[in-house]
């Protein structure tokens, strides 16, 4: 389905509310003056605010399972708005909370 592109700026939360940022966005490739993120680009999070009882931890990385079919940056497919992560080791999905409205990907 088409939508945004997802870029450096975006604002992307762990489900618990901590903050989520690509360690390696393309350069080559701006959106908003910002590198484009592709689904090749693992995820760090920062201030997770999830203790379980278990003891599995709180989120510390996410991994991007879903992005464009169409739109690529260096070989590799760019996110979008309604792409998919999941986060380790907790399993939950990241939230694409803010993102640039206009270029649009499919």
């Amino acid at each position: 389905m088409p939508g945004p592109v997802l870029h450096l700026g975006a604002t992307v939360l762990c489900s618990h509310g901590g903050m989520a940022t690509p360690t390696t966005p393309f350069p080559r490739v701006l959106v908003a003056g910002q590198p484009v993120v592709t689904i090749a680009s693992p995820y760090v999070v920062a201030g997770c605010a999830f203790v379980p009882p278990g003891g599995n931890g709180p989120c510390v990385t996410a991994q991007y399972v879903t992005s464009a079919a169409r739109v690529l940056a260096g070989g590799m497919p760019v996110l979008l708005q309604d792409s998919m992560a999941v986060c380790a080791p907790t399993g939950t999905p990241t939230i694409n909370a803010v993102v640039q409205p206009r270029v649009i990907g499919s």
